[in-house]
Formats: structure tokens, sequence, C-alpha cells
């Protein structure tokens, strides 16, 4: 196969696979060519390190992510309630993964900052700019319910960053426990995080 056109999308696609299976350190490149079914020459003509290669995964989950972030954050419903669609999505996805592995793989960024964060500082800044990507999305939000009145918090950009602190800690809930439904409590925790007014959502439509 060597240096085919595709052989970079199979690397990045069985490297994260595996790392949501396994994690990272566990892994060798080996093992990561032989589940892409490339030769390791082809590794190394695309990535330099295995580390290039988890930056890479990293970047490809969030662009996906980022996309259903965007979906659930930039659309015309409450602002409250584009937070409520993101915890819906996260645990309609949670469940999906579970039902076809067995297992809730948590998320990969969280699964990543608690294995490498004191090993590689690459892939600790890496995800520190992914985290703050996310915080940065959630603020608007948070902004815009409280210049409707809809939120009481002084400091926005903390009480985004509480809504995704809490939003990452019961997904790393859910995947200790296996169970998806410690994803139910997110977002009765944010109405509170947020000193919000409870929208009316059966009258809303997404």
């Amino acid at each position: 196969m060597g240096r085919t056109s595709d052989a970079r999308e199979k690397i990045l696609t069985a490297a994260q696979s595996l790392i949501e299976l396994r994690g990272y350190s566990a892994l060798g490149v080996a093992e990561i060519c032989k589940a892409a079914g490339v030769p390791k020459g082809s590794f190394y003509y695309f990535f330099e390190s295995k580390e290039a290669l988890a930056l890479a995964v990293l970047d490809e989950h969030w662009a996906a992510q980022r996309g259903g972030w965007v979906r659930a954050l930039q659309n015309e419903a409450e602002p409250l309630l584009r937070l409520r669609r993101l915890f819906e999505e996260t645990e309609a996805d949670l469940r999906t993964g579970q039902q076809s592995c067995g297992t809730v793989s948590g998320c990969m960024f969280g699964n990543l900052t608690l294995e490498l964060s004191n090993q590689t500082e690459p892939i600790r800044e890496r995800l520190q700019q992914i985290f703050e990507a996310q915080v940065d999305m959630v603020e608007k939000v948070v902004t815009e319910a409280r210049q409707r009145g809809d939120v009481t918090v002084g400091d926005t950009r903390e009480a985004a960053r509480s809504v995704v602190a809490q939003l990452e800690g019961q997904v790393l809930f859910a995947k200790l426990y296996n169970n998806t439904q410690h994803l139910e409590a997110l977002w009765d925790n944010c109405l509170s995080l947020l000193s919000a007014r409870r929208p009316d959502v059966a009258a809303v439509s997404y």
C-alpha cells in the first residue's frame, strides 16, 4: 500500500479508535499500523512521532466535535435551551458508542488530560486550547442569557468554565460507571450553576 493518498486517514482513524479504547501510552506504532492496514514506513512518512500523531488525532476529533457544538449552540432557540441541546446530544453520542462497543468511552480530551497532561507539553497545550475553545462557545451563550435576564451570574467566563467542567465531570462519571444516566443531571446542575430561571422546554422545538 505504501504512501497512498488514504494512508494518513487510515492511520488517524485507527489511532483514534485505539486511543478511545485503550488510551495513548499503551499503544505502539506497530499496533497502530497493523490496525490501519498500512506499513510502518507510511506512519513515519506522515508523522514524525507518536506524539505528532496524537496531536493530529486531537485536531481531527475536535474539528468533528466542534461541528456538533456549533449546531447545538448557534441557533435560534433560547440560550439556555441551546445548552440543554448540547447536553442531550452529548448523552446521545455516548449512548450510541456504548451500544456499539459495550462501554461508555468518555471524552477523548478528558481521558488524555488525565493520562498525559503531566507528561507531554505539546499535548497539554493542545488540550488547553480545545477546552478554552469550548469555554468560548459556552460563554457566548451565557452572556446572551444574562442580557436577556435569564441568568444572574457575574463573571460569564467563570460561569462558562463551570458549565464545561460540569459536563466533563459527568462524562467522566458516565465512563467510570459505564452508565449514561449520569448525564441526566447536567441540565438541572447547569441551571443551578447559572442561577437561572427554568425555560419552558415543552413549548420549544429545536
